[in-house]
């Protein structure tokens, strides 16, 4: 099994986070998940289920935390995506 990676949910742009083929990518103002983890019944279904489960309660808790503090806005403003030229055309 692979060493446990820290993941700190809402703390920088860069951690990504696998449970099976599902990708948990860690964003200053989101938390995108992609991909698909089958949870068998068996050990692995297990270990993939708490890590998911884990991960997911921590979250919940950070988005609490912040509502607690005031800081959760009633929805997130869309991200400025800015256009660009392809260098390569």
């Amino acid at each position: 099994m692979p060493a446990k990676k820290s993941f700190t949910p809402y703390a920088n742009e860069a951690d990504v986070l696998e449970v099976g083929n599902l990708m948990l990518e860690n964003r200053l103002d989101r938390i995108t998940i992609s991909g698909d983890v089958d949870l068998t019944l068996d050990q692995a279904g297990l270990r993939d289920a708490r890590r998911l489960h884990a991960q997911l309660a921590a979250v919940l808790a950070a988005l609490e935390a912040r509502d607690q503090a005031g800081e959760l806005p009633d929805r997130l403003a869309p991200p400025d995506v800015k256009t660009v030229d392809n260098p390569f055309a």
